[in-house]
């Protein structure tokens, strides 16, 4: 049986700006929420998933 993978994309809470994506895991228990550099704003800031 196969893993089922999900694509997960992180938006910038500052400028909304969808920066990183990546493939994680189908379950899920919380909503991912790191921080990562903005090239749009230029500055480390707090990336929310979001939806694709």
């Amino acid at each position: 049986m196969a893993k089922e993978r999900i694509t997960v994309i992180l938006a910038c809470t500052a400028c909304k700006n969808k920066n990183y994506h990546f493939s994680r895991g189908k379950k899920k228990e919380f909503k991912l929420e790191l921080k990562k550099f903005c090239k749009a704003c230029g500055k480390q800031t707090v990336h929310k998933e979001t939806k694709s």
